[in-house]
Protein backbone atom coordinates (compact mmCIF):
# COMPACT_ATOMS: atom_id res chain seq x y z
CA UNK A 1 0.00 0.00 0.00
CA UNK A 2 1.23 3.46 -0.84
CA UNK A 3 1.06 6.50 1.34
CA UNK A 4 -0.96 9.44 -0.01
CA UNK A 5 0.59 12.69 1.10
CA UNK A 6 -2.31 14.69 -0.31
CA UNK A 7 -2.22 17.85 -2.34
CA UNK A 8 0.30 20.53 -1.45
CA UNK A 9 -0.95 23.95 -2.59
CA UNK A 10 1.49 26.10 -4.50
CA UNK A 11 1.92 29.77 -3.65
CA UNK A 12 3.45 31.82 -6.46
CA UNK A 13 3.26 35.16 -4.61
CA UNK A 14 5.26 34.55 -1.41
CA UNK A 15 6.78 31.95 0.86
CA UNK A 16 4.33 29.78 2.80
CA UNK A 17 0.81 28.42 2.18
CA UNK A 18 -1.71 30.50 0.18
CA UNK A 19 -4.34 32.56 1.94
CA UNK A 20 -7.15 30.40 0.52
CA UNK A 21 -7.08 26.95 2.08
CA UNK A 22 -6.86 24.14 -0.47
CA UNK A 23 -7.22 21.29 1.96
CA UNK A 24 -9.76 20.42 4.64
CA UNK A 25 -6.81 20.07 7.05
CA UNK A 26 -6.21 23.81 6.78
CA UNK A 27 -8.52 26.56 7.93
CA UNK A 28 -8.35 30.29 7.48
CA UNK A 29 -7.62 31.91 10.80
CA UNK A 30 -6.99 35.62 11.05
CA UNK A 31 -6.10 35.88 7.37
CA UNK A 32 -3.52 33.11 7.25
CA UNK A 33 -3.51 29.39 6.64
CA UNK A 34 -3.44 27.38 9.85
CA UNK A 35 -4.05 23.69 10.70
CA UNK A 36 -7.65 23.12 11.58
CA UNK A 37 -8.81 22.29 15.11
CA UNK A 38 -5.32 22.76 16.60
CA UNK A 39 -4.89 25.52 19.21
CA UNK A 40 -1.99 27.90 19.18
CA UNK A 41 0.90 26.99 21.48
CA UNK A 42 1.83 29.64 24.08
CA UNK A 43 5.39 30.05 22.84
CA UNK A 44 7.74 32.53 24.51
CA UNK A 45 7.96 35.99 23.02
CA UNK A 46 11.72 35.68 22.71
CA UNK A 47 11.43 32.80 20.25
CA UNK A 48 11.11 33.73 16.58
CA UNK A 49 10.06 30.27 15.44
CA UNK A 50 7.53 27.93 16.95
CA UNK A 51 6.36 24.39 16.49
CA UNK A 52 3.01 22.71 16.56
CA UNK A 53 4.24 19.61 18.36
CA UNK A 54 7.60 18.45 19.67
CA UNK A 55 8.06 14.77 18.81
CA UNK A 56 11.61 14.68 20.20
CA UNK A 57 10.66 15.25 23.81
CA UNK A 58 10.97 12.50 26.39
CA UNK A 59 8.02 11.80 28.67
CA UNK A 60 9.91 9.66 31.15
CA UNK A 61 8.81 11.80 34.08
CA UNK A 62 10.34 9.57 36.72
CA UNK A 63 13.81 9.57 35.11
CA UNK A 64 13.83 13.20 34.05
CA UNK A 65 11.35 15.24 36.11
CA UNK A 66 12.84 18.50 34.87
CA UNK A 67 11.35 17.88 31.40
CA UNK A 68 7.89 17.12 32.75
CA UNK A 69 4.74 18.99 31.83
CA UNK A 70 5.04 21.41 34.67
CA UNK A 71 8.52 22.52 33.63
CA UNK A 72 7.93 23.12 29.86
CA UNK A 73 6.71 26.20 28.12
CA UNK A 74 4.54 24.20 25.63
CA UNK A 75 2.77 22.07 28.22
CA UNK A 76 -0.50 22.41 26.33
CA UNK A 77 0.66 19.59 24.05
CA UNK A 78 1.48 17.21 26.91
CA UNK A 79 -1.34 14.63 26.59
CA UNK A 80 -1.63 11.23 28.21
CA UNK A 81 -3.97 8.38 27.23
CA UNK A 82 -6.51 7.20 29.78
CA UNK A 83 -6.03 3.44 29.49
CA UNK A 84 -9.29 2.55 31.26
CA UNK A 85 -11.37 4.58 28.78
CA UNK A 86 -9.50 3.17 25.83
CA UNK A 87 -10.18 -0.38 26.94
CA UNK A 88 -13.86 0.49 27.26
CA UNK A 89 -14.01 1.21 23.54
CA UNK A 90 -14.02 4.95 23.69
CA UNK A 91 -10.61 5.46 22.19
CA UNK A 92 -11.90 7.85 19.57
CA UNK A 93 -13.73 10.03 22.05
CA UNK A 94 -12.06 13.19 23.31
CA UNK A 95 -12.95 12.19 26.85
CA UNK A 96 -10.27 9.47 26.79
CA UNK A 97 -7.60 12.18 26.77
CA UNK A 98 -6.70 14.28 29.76
CA UNK A 99 -4.20 17.01 30.28
CA UNK A 100 -1.15 16.18 32.36
CA UNK A 101 -0.87 18.23 35.52
CA UNK A 102 1.21 21.24 34.52
CA UNK A 103 1.62 22.53 38.06
CA UNK A 104 5.33 22.79 39.00
CA UNK A 105 6.49 20.60 41.86
CA UNK A 106 6.66 22.30 45.26
CA UNK A 107 10.02 23.71 46.24
CA UNK A 108 11.53 23.74 49.71
CA UNK A 109 10.76 26.85 51.63
CA UNK A 110 14.29 27.43 52.91
CA UNK A 111 16.52 26.57 49.98
CA UNK A 112 17.59 23.38 48.21
CA UNK A 113 16.50 20.12 49.66
CA UNK A 114 20.01 18.69 49.81
CA UNK A 115 20.95 21.10 52.55
CA UNK A 116 18.61 19.36 54.97
CA UNK A 117 18.95 15.81 53.68
CA UNK A 118 22.73 15.23 53.84
CA UNK A 119 23.88 11.88 54.95
CA UNK A 120 25.35 11.86 58.42
CA UNK A 121 29.15 11.85 58.19
CA UNK A 122 31.47 10.09 60.53
CA UNK A 123 33.58 12.38 62.71
CA UNK A 124 36.96 13.12 61.14
CA UNK A 125 40.04 11.55 62.64
CA UNK A 126 42.07 14.09 64.57
CA UNK A 127 45.27 12.20 64.12
CA UNK A 128 48.67 13.39 63.00
CA UNK A 129 48.02 12.91 59.30
CA UNK A 130 44.94 15.16 59.32
CA UNK A 131 46.79 17.85 61.23
CA UNK A 132 49.76 17.56 58.91
CA UNK A 133 47.55 18.02 55.85
CA UNK A 134 46.00 21.10 57.40
CA UNK A 135 49.42 22.56 58.11
CA UNK A 136 50.55 21.83 54.57
CA UNK A 137 47.50 23.60 53.17
CA UNK A 138 48.11 26.64 55.37
CA UNK A 139 51.77 26.75 54.38
CA UNK A 140 50.83 26.50 50.71
CA UNK A 141 48.48 29.47 51.05
CA UNK A 142 51.13 31.44 52.89
CA UNK A 143 53.71 30.59 50.23
CA UNK A 144 51.38 31.71 47.43
CA UNK A 145 50.64 34.96 49.21
CA UNK A 146 54.33 35.57 49.79
CA UNK A 147 55.21 34.88 46.16
CA UNK A 148 52.37 37.11 44.99
CA UNK A 149 53.56 40.04 47.09
CA UNK A 150 57.13 39.27 46.11
CA UNK A 151 56.61 39.20 42.35
CA UNK A 152 54.00 41.93 42.06
CA UNK A 153 54.98 44.30 44.85
CA UNK A 154 56.13 47.06 42.51
CA UNK A 155 53.43 46.66 39.86
CA UNK A 156 50.60 48.50 41.62
CA UNK A 157 48.72 50.97 39.51
CA UNK A 158 48.19 54.66 40.20
CA UNK A 159 44.63 53.99 41.35
CA UNK A 160 45.85 52.05 44.36
CA UNK A 161 44.50 48.64 43.28
CA UNK A 162 47.87 46.91 43.20
CA UNK A 163 49.27 44.56 45.81
CA UNK A 164 50.37 45.69 49.23
CA UNK A 165 53.79 47.20 49.77
CA UNK A 166 54.12 46.58 53.48
CA UNK A 167 56.65 43.73 53.01
CA UNK A 168 60.16 44.89 52.07
CA UNK A 169 61.63 43.52 48.88
CA UNK A 170 64.50 41.02 49.18
CA UNK A 171 67.86 42.72 48.85
CA UNK A 172 70.83 41.58 46.86
CA UNK A 173 73.82 40.24 48.79
CA UNK A 174 75.97 42.97 47.25
CA UNK A 175 75.05 46.50 46.22
CA UNK A 176 75.05 46.76 42.43
CA UNK A 177 76.92 49.93 41.53
CA UNK A 178 75.98 52.07 38.50
CA UNK A 179 79.45 51.78 36.98
CA UNK A 180 79.27 47.99 36.87
CA UNK A 181 78.67 46.41 33.48
CA UNK A 182 76.39 43.39 33.26
CA UNK A 183 77.87 40.86 30.83
CA UNK A 184 75.45 37.98 31.01
CA UNK A 185 72.56 36.49 32.97
CA UNK A 186 71.95 32.76 33.19
CA UNK A 187 68.62 31.28 34.32
CA UNK A 188 68.66 28.23 36.56
CA UNK A 189 66.67 26.31 33.97
CA UNK A 190 69.86 26.26 31.89
CA UNK A 191 71.87 24.84 34.79
CA UNK A 192 69.50 21.92 35.27
CA UNK A 193 70.27 20.65 31.76
CA UNK A 194 74.06 20.61 32.13
CA UNK A 195 76.07 17.45 32.66
CA UNK A 196 79.78 16.72 32.84
CA UNK A 197 81.72 13.73 34.14
CA UNK A 198 85.21 14.30 35.47
CA UNK A 199 87.40 11.89 33.52
CA UNK A 200 89.88 11.09 36.30
CA UNK A 201 89.54 10.79 40.09
CA UNK A 202 90.86 13.75 42.10
CA UNK A 203 94.47 13.92 43.22
CA UNK A 204 95.58 15.02 46.69
CA UNK A 205 98.33 17.62 46.34
CA UNK A 206 98.70 18.44 50.03
CA UNK A 207 96.96 17.81 53.38
CA UNK A 208 97.34 20.32 56.24
CA UNK A 209 96.10 20.49 59.81
CA UNK A 210 95.23 17.91 62.46
CA UNK A 211 92.13 15.86 63.26
CA UNK A 212 90.68 14.53 66.48
CA UNK A 213 88.74 11.28 66.74
CA UNK A 214 84.96 11.12 66.75
CA UNK A 215 83.26 10.23 70.04
CA UNK A 216 80.98 7.31 69.23
CA UNK A 217 78.99 7.79 72.41
CA UNK A 218 77.08 10.56 70.61
CA UNK A 219 75.52 7.92 68.34
CA UNK A 220 73.43 6.85 71.37
CA UNK A 221 72.11 10.32 72.10
CA UNK A 222 68.32 10.62 71.85
CA UNK A 223 65.67 13.12 72.99
CA UNK A 224 65.32 11.28 76.30
CA UNK A 225 69.07 11.28 76.77
CA UNK A 226 69.94 14.70 75.39
CA UNK A 227 73.23 16.51 75.93
CA UNK A 228 73.79 20.19 76.52
CA UNK A 229 75.65 21.97 73.74
CA UNK A 230 78.96 23.32 75.01
CA UNK A 231 80.68 26.55 74.01
CA UNK A 232 84.21 26.52 72.61
CA UNK A 233 85.31 30.13 72.80
CA UNK A 234 89.01 29.32 72.93
CA UNK A 235 89.11 27.39 69.64
CA UNK A 236 89.54 29.45 66.51
CA UNK A 237 87.77 28.82 63.22
CA UNK A 238 89.12 30.19 59.95
CA UNK A 239 87.12 31.24 56.88
CA UNK A 240 89.91 32.29 54.54
CA UNK A 241 89.10 33.04 50.93
CA UNK A 242 90.97 31.58 47.97
CA UNK A 243 93.48 34.32 47.15
CA UNK A 244 94.38 34.82 50.84
CA UNK A 245 95.35 31.16 51.23
CA UNK A 246 99.17 30.87 51.27
CA UNK A 247 99.05 27.27 50.09
CA UNK A 248 96.93 28.16 47.06
CA UNK A 249 99.26 31.04 46.28
CA UNK A 250 102.15 28.60 46.32
CA UNK A 251 100.33 26.09 44.11
CA UNK A 252 99.38 28.84 41.66
CA UNK A 253 102.99 30.01 41.47
CA UNK A 254 104.05 26.43 40.66
CA UNK A 255 101.42 26.22 37.87
CA UNK A 256 99.70 23.26 39.48
CA UNK A 257 96.34 24.30 38.00
CA UNK A 258 94.52 27.08 36.15
CA UNK A 259 91.38 27.36 38.31
CA UNK A 260 91.45 27.79 42.11
CA UNK A 261 88.55 27.80 44.59
CA UNK A 262 87.36 26.46 47.96
CA UNK A 263 84.78 23.80 48.73
CA UNK A 264 82.38 26.44 50.11
CA UNK A 265 82.48 28.40 46.84
CA UNK A 266 82.26 25.32 44.63
CA UNK A 267 79.31 23.93 46.60
CA UNK A 268 77.47 27.25 46.21
CA UNK A 269 77.93 27.01 42.45
CA UNK A 270 77.05 23.33 42.26
CA UNK A 271 73.83 23.73 44.27
CA UNK A 272 72.86 27.16 42.92
CA UNK A 273 69.57 25.95 41.34
CA UNK A 274 68.34 25.07 44.85
CA UNK A 275 69.15 28.49 46.33
CA UNK A 276 66.55 31.17 47.06
CA UNK A 277 68.47 33.85 48.93
CA UNK A 278 70.95 36.07 47.18
CA UNK A 279 74.70 35.33 47.26
CA UNK A 280 77.74 36.47 45.29
CA UNK A 281 81.15 35.15 44.23
CA UNK A 282 84.08 37.34 43.15
CA UNK A 283 85.95 36.06 40.08
CA UNK A 284 89.45 37.27 39.23
CA UNK A 285 91.11 36.54 35.90
CA UNK A 286 94.89 36.88 36.25
CA UNK A 287 96.78 35.83 33.14
CA UNK A 288 95.64 32.35 32.22
CA UNK A 289 94.49 31.61 35.78
CA UNK A 290 91.07 31.95 37.35
CA UNK A 291 90.40 32.55 41.07
CA UNK A 292 86.97 32.20 42.71
CA UNK A 293 86.80 34.31 45.89
CA UNK A 294 84.26 35.41 48.45
CA UNK A 295 84.03 38.86 49.96
CA UNK A 296 84.89 39.68 53.55
CA UNK A 297 81.76 39.01 55.60
CA UNK A 298 80.09 37.29 52.68
CA UNK A 299 76.76 35.54 52.96
CA UNK A 300 78.57 32.29 52.17
CA UNK A 301 80.18 32.39 55.63
CA UNK A 302 76.77 31.98 57.28
CA UNK A 303 74.40 29.02 57.25
CA UNK A 304 70.90 29.74 56.02
CA UNK A 305 67.86 28.54 57.99
CA UNK A 306 64.50 27.74 56.39
CA UNK A 307 65.73 29.22 53.11
CA UNK A 308 63.44 27.04 50.98
CA UNK A 309 60.57 26.92 53.47
CA UNK A 310 57.06 28.01 52.56
CA UNK A 311 56.72 29.70 55.95
CA UNK A 312 57.94 33.30 55.93
CA UNK A 313 60.29 34.40 58.69
CA UNK A 314 59.97 37.73 60.54
CA UNK A 315 61.37 40.70 58.64
CA UNK A 316 62.72 42.57 61.65
CA UNK A 317 66.48 41.99 61.78
CA UNK A 318 66.57 42.24 65.58
CA UNK A 319 64.00 39.43 65.95
CA UNK A 320 65.62 36.20 67.15
CA UNK A 321 63.73 34.28 64.43
CA UNK A 322 64.64 36.55 61.53
CA UNK A 323 66.70 35.13 58.69
CA UNK A 324 69.85 37.00 59.72
CA UNK A 325 69.60 36.11 63.42
CA UNK A 326 68.94 32.46 62.62
CA UNK A 327 71.94 32.39 60.25
CA UNK A 328 74.22 33.69 63.03
CA UNK A 329 72.76 31.16 65.46
CA UNK A 330 73.08 28.26 63.00
CA UNK A 331 76.75 29.07 62.33
CA UNK A 332 77.45 29.28 66.06
CA UNK A 333 75.67 25.96 66.72
CA UNK A 334 77.43 24.23 63.82
CA UNK A 335 80.90 25.25 65.02
CA UNK A 336 80.32 24.18 68.63
CA UNK A 337 78.73 20.91 67.60
CA UNK A 338 81.68 20.00 65.37
CA UNK A 339 84.04 20.29 68.38
CA UNK A 340 81.86 18.76 71.09
CA UNK A 341 81.40 15.37 69.40
CA UNK A 342 85.17 14.72 69.48
CA UNK A 343 87.30 12.79 71.93
CA UNK A 344 89.31 15.56 73.57
CA UNK A 345 92.11 13.43 75.00
CA UNK A 346 94.94 15.04 73.06
CA UNK A 347 95.18 12.19 70.56
CA UNK A 348 95.30 13.71 67.06
CA UNK A 349 96.09 12.64 63.54
CA UNK A 350 98.59 15.06 62.00
CA UNK A 351 99.36 15.54 58.32
CA UNK A 352 102.05 16.92 56.02
CA UNK A 353 101.86 20.51 57.26
CA UNK A 354 100.18 22.25 60.21
CA UNK A 355 97.20 24.51 59.92
CA UNK A 356 98.32 27.21 57.43
CA UNK A 357 96.18 29.94 59.05
CA UNK A 358 97.07 29.42 62.72
CA UNK A 359 99.90 31.03 64.62
CA UNK A 360 102.23 29.13 66.91
CA UNK A 361 100.62 28.25 70.23
CA UNK A 362 97.12 29.09 69.07
CA UNK A 363 94.34 26.60 69.83
CA UNK A 364 92.50 25.78 66.63
CA UNK A 365 89.48 23.67 65.80
CA UNK A 366 89.84 20.10 64.61
CA UNK A 367 90.05 20.41 60.83
CA UNK A 368 92.16 19.11 57.98
CA UNK A 369 92.51 20.90 54.66
CA UNK A 370 92.80 18.66 51.62
CA UNK A 371 94.07 20.48 48.52
CA UNK A 372 92.70 18.36 45.70
CA UNK A 373 93.05 18.69 41.92
CA UNK A 374 90.49 17.72 39.25
CA UNK A 375 91.06 17.56 35.51
CA UNK A 376 88.32 19.38 33.60
CA UNK A 377 89.95 19.07 30.16
CA UNK A 378 93.41 18.85 28.64
CA UNK A 379 94.19 22.51 29.33
CA UNK A 380 92.14 23.15 32.47
CA UNK A 381 92.79 21.77 35.96
CA UNK A 382 90.94 22.86 39.11
CA UNK A 383 92.40 22.94 42.62
CA UNK A 384 90.06 23.31 45.60
CA UNK A 385 90.70 23.48 49.34
CA UNK A 386 88.36 20.99 51.01
CA UNK A 387 87.69 20.44 54.71
CA UNK A 388 87.18 17.34 56.85
CA UNK A 389 86.42 17.70 60.55
CA UNK A 390 87.15 14.38 62.21
CA UNK A 391 88.50 10.88 61.78
CA UNK A 392 87.33 7.48 62.99
CA UNK A 393 88.28 3.84 62.65
CA UNK A 394 86.09 1.68 60.43
CA UNK A 395 87.11 -1.99 60.23
CA UNK A 396 90.68 -1.16 61.11
CA UNK A 397 91.00 1.65 58.59
CA UNK A 398 90.82 5.38 59.16
CA UNK A 399 87.85 7.15 57.66
CA UNK A 400 87.42 10.91 57.25
CA UNK A 401 84.11 12.52 58.18
CA UNK A 402 82.39 15.88 58.09
CA UNK A 403 80.35 17.20 61.01
CA UNK A 404 77.34 19.50 60.56
CA UNK A 405 74.32 20.36 62.68
CA UNK A 406 70.72 21.16 61.88
CA UNK A 407 69.09 23.47 64.41
CA UNK A 408 65.46 23.66 65.49
CA UNK A 409 64.38 27.12 66.59
CA UNK A 410 60.59 26.89 66.87
CA UNK A 411 58.37 23.88 66.05
CA UNK A 412 55.56 26.24 65.04
CA UNK A 413 57.45 27.20 61.88
CA UNK A 414 58.23 23.64 60.80
CA UNK A 415 55.20 21.81 62.19
CA UNK A 416 57.37 18.96 63.49
CA UNK A 417 58.55 18.75 67.09
CA UNK A 418 61.92 17.01 67.15
CA UNK A 419 61.60 15.91 70.77
CA UNK A 420 58.49 13.91 69.89
CA UNK A 421 59.31 12.71 66.36
CA UNK A 422 63.03 11.95 66.27
CA UNK A 423 62.72 8.51 67.83
CA UNK A 424 59.51 7.33 66.17
CA UNK A 425 59.44 9.28 62.87
CA UNK A 426 63.02 10.12 62.02
CA UNK A 427 62.27 10.00 58.29
CA UNK A 428 59.52 12.60 58.64
CA UNK A 429 61.92 14.94 60.46
CA UNK A 430 64.56 14.55 57.75
CA UNK A 431 61.95 15.03 55.02
CA UNK A 432 60.85 18.28 56.65
CA UNK A 433 64.44 19.51 56.83
CA UNK A 434 65.00 18.56 53.20
CA UNK A 435 62.00 20.67 52.28
CA UNK A 436 62.92 23.68 54.39
CA UNK A 437 66.73 23.56 54.01
CA UNK A 438 67.33 21.74 50.75
CA UNK A 439 70.06 24.14 49.65
CA UNK A 440 72.02 23.89 52.90
CA UNK A 441 71.87 20.09 53.01
CA UNK A 442 72.84 19.86 49.34
CA UNK A 443 75.87 22.10 49.92
CA UNK A 444 76.97 20.02 52.91
CA UNK A 445 76.69 16.88 50.80
CA UNK A 446 78.63 18.47 47.93
CA UNK A 447 81.39 19.55 50.33
CA UNK A 448 81.64 16.00 51.71
CA UNK A 449 81.91 14.63 48.17
CA UNK A 450 84.55 17.19 47.21
CA UNK A 451 86.60 16.42 50.32
CA UNK A 452 86.41 12.69 49.73
CA UNK A 453 84.85 12.08 53.16
CA UNK A 454 83.81 8.54 53.96
CA UNK A 455 81.04 9.60 56.36
CA UNK A 456 79.00 12.67 57.12
CA UNK A 457 77.40 13.15 60.53
CA UNK A 458 74.26 15.25 60.92
CA UNK A 459 73.40 16.49 64.38
CA UNK A 460 69.93 17.59 65.46
CA UNK A 461 70.33 20.53 67.85
CA UNK A 462 67.36 22.31 69.39
CA UNK A 463 66.85 25.28 71.65
CA UNK A 464 66.26 24.65 75.34
CA UNK A 465 63.29 27.01 74.99
CA UNK A 466 61.89 28.46 71.73
CA UNK A 467 62.57 32.01 72.95
CA UNK A 468 66.12 31.29 74.16
CA UNK A 469 68.60 31.38 71.30
CA UNK A 470 71.73 31.08 73.48
CA UNK A 471 71.26 27.64 75.07
CA UNK A 472 70.88 24.46 73.02
CA UNK A 473 70.81 20.69 73.45
CA UNK A 474 71.90 17.86 71.14
CA UNK A 475 68.95 15.53 70.53
CA UNK A 476 70.43 13.07 68.05
CA UNK A 477 73.40 12.38 65.76
CA UNK A 478 72.90 10.35 62.58
CA UNK A 479 75.55 9.24 60.10
CA UNK A 480 75.28 8.84 56.33
CA UNK A 481 77.52 7.93 53.45
CA UNK A 482 77.85 11.00 51.19
CA UNK A 483 77.10 9.19 47.94
CA UNK A 484 74.06 7.42 49.36
CA UNK A 485 72.77 10.65 50.88
CA UNK A 486 73.33 12.48 47.58
CA UNK A 487 71.21 9.88 45.80
CA UNK A 488 68.56 10.21 48.51
CA UNK A 489 68.24 13.99 48.07
CA UNK A 490 68.46 13.74 44.26
CA UNK A 491 71.84 15.47 44.01
CA UNK A 492 73.42 14.56 40.67
CA UNK A 493 77.21 14.81 40.64
CA UNK A 494 77.33 15.06 36.84
CA UNK A 495 75.03 18.08 36.96
CA UNK A 496 77.14 19.63 39.74
CA UNK A 497 80.30 19.43 37.68
CA UNK A 498 78.41 20.51 34.56
CA UNK A 499 77.53 23.81 36.27
CA UNK A 500 81.13 24.38 37.37
CA UNK A 501 82.48 23.49 33.93
CA UNK A 502 80.10 25.93 32.18
CA UNK A 503 81.00 28.79 34.56
CA UNK A 504 84.72 28.11 34.12
CA UNK A 505 84.43 28.01 30.32
CA UNK A 506 82.45 31.25 30.36
CA UNK A 507 84.96 33.05 32.59
CA UNK A 508 87.94 31.79 30.59
CA UNK A 509 86.62 33.75 27.62
CA UNK A 510 86.63 37.01 29.59
CA UNK A 511 89.45 39.52 29.61
CA UNK A 512 91.77 39.95 32.53
CA UNK A 513 90.08 41.76 35.38
CA UNK A 514 87.65 41.36 38.26
CA UNK A 515 84.07 40.13 37.96
CA UNK A 516 81.27 39.22 40.34
CA UNK A 517 78.66 36.49 39.98
CA UNK A 518 75.44 37.49 41.79
CA UNK A 519 72.33 35.42 42.49
CA UNK A 520 69.25 37.52 41.78
CA UNK A 521 67.32 38.10 45.03
CA UNK A 522 63.94 37.41 43.38
CA UNK A 523 64.36 35.57 40.09
CA UNK A 524 65.97 32.11 39.74
CA UNK A 525 69.01 33.28 37.81
CA UNK A 526 72.57 34.56 38.20
CA UNK A 527 74.19 37.62 36.66
CA UNK A 528 77.83 38.34 35.81
CA UNK A 529 79.09 41.91 36.26
CA UNK A 530 82.42 43.42 35.34
CA UNK A 531 83.63 45.50 38.30
CA UNK A 532 86.61 47.82 38.86
CA UNK A 533 89.87 46.32 40.09
CA UNK A 534 89.54 48.02 43.49
CA UNK A 535 85.99 46.84 44.13
CA UNK A 536 85.20 45.23 47.53
CA UNK A 537 88.43 46.51 49.07
CA UNK A 538 87.88 48.08 52.47
CA UNK A 539 89.90 51.27 52.43
CA UNK A 540 88.06 52.89 55.32
CA UNK A 541 90.32 54.02 58.18
CA UNK A 542 88.70 55.37 61.31
CA UNK A 543 90.15 58.78 62.13
CA UNK A 544 90.39 59.92 65.77
CA UNK A 545 87.95 62.56 66.95
CA UNK A 546 89.18 66.12 67.51
CA UNK A 547 90.47 66.78 71.01
CA UNK A 548 87.59 69.08 71.89
CA UNK A 549 85.07 66.34 70.99
CA UNK A 550 86.74 63.58 72.99
CA UNK A 551 85.32 62.49 76.34
CA UNK A 552 87.27 64.22 79.11
CA UNK A 553 88.04 62.62 82.49
CA UNK A 554 86.05 63.89 85.51
CA UNK A 555 87.29 66.99 87.31
CA UNK A 556 89.51 66.50 90.38
CA UNK A 557 87.21 68.31 92.78
CA UNK A 558 84.24 66.19 91.68
CA UNK A 559 86.21 63.03 92.30
CA UNK A 560 87.29 64.07 95.80
CA UNK A 561 83.89 65.42 96.71
CA UNK A 562 82.17 62.18 95.82
CA UNK A 563 84.76 59.76 97.15
CA UNK A 564 82.30 57.72 99.15
CA UNK A 565 79.88 57.43 96.24
CA UNK A 566 82.69 56.40 93.90
CA UNK A 567 83.86 53.73 96.35
CA UNK A 568 80.36 52.36 96.69
CA UNK A 569 79.92 52.34 92.93
CA UNK A 570 83.27 50.57 92.44
CA UNK A 571 82.30 47.93 94.99
CA UNK A 572 78.99 47.37 93.22
CA UNK A 573 80.72 47.14 89.84
CA UNK A 574 83.24 44.63 91.12
CA UNK A 575 80.49 42.49 92.58
CA UNK A 576 78.56 42.61 89.31
CA UNK A 577 81.71 41.75 87.36
CA UNK A 578 82.43 38.80 89.59
CA UNK A 579 78.88 37.54 89.18
CA UNK A 580 79.09 37.93 85.41
CA UNK A 581 82.43 36.12 85.31
CA UNK A 582 81.02 33.30 87.43
CA UNK A 583 78.08 33.06 85.07
CA UNK A 584 80.40 32.80 82.03
CA UNK A 585 82.54 30.16 83.69
CA UNK A 586 79.53 28.07 84.69
CA UNK A 587 78.08 28.40 81.20
CA UNK A 588 81.35 27.34 79.57
CA UNK A 589 81.68 24.28 81.80
CA UNK A 590 78.11 23.02 81.31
Amino acid sequence: MGFDVGTVPFNSDRWGPPETPASPLLSKHEGAAHPANIPFAPFSRSEKLGRVADWTRSYNFAANPSRSAGGGRDAVFDFALDESSALAGAATDDSCFRLVDGKPPPRPKFGPRWRFQQRPQLPQRRDEEVEARKREAEKERARRDRLYHLNHRFSSSAGGHGPRRDTPAPKSSVDIQPEWTMLDQIPFSTFSKLSFSVPDPPEDLLVCGALEFYDRSFDRVNPKNERRLERFKSRNFFKVTTTDDPVIRRLAADDKATVFATDVILSALMCSPRSVSSWDIVIQRVGNKLFFDKREGSQLDLLSVNETSQEALPDAKEDINSAYSLAIEATYVNQNFSQQVLVRDGNKVTFDEPNPFATEGEEVASVAYRYRRWKLDEDTHLVARCEVHSVTDVKGQRAFMTLNALNEFDPKYTGVDWRQKLETQRGAVLATELKNNTNKLAKWTAQALLAGADLMKLGYVSRVHPRDHFNHVILSVIGYKPRDFAAQINLNTSNMWGIVKSIVDLCMKLNEGKYVLVKDPVKPQVRIYEVPADAFENEYVEEPLPEEEQVQPPAEEDATGNAMDAAAEAEANSAAGAAEEEKDVSASTV
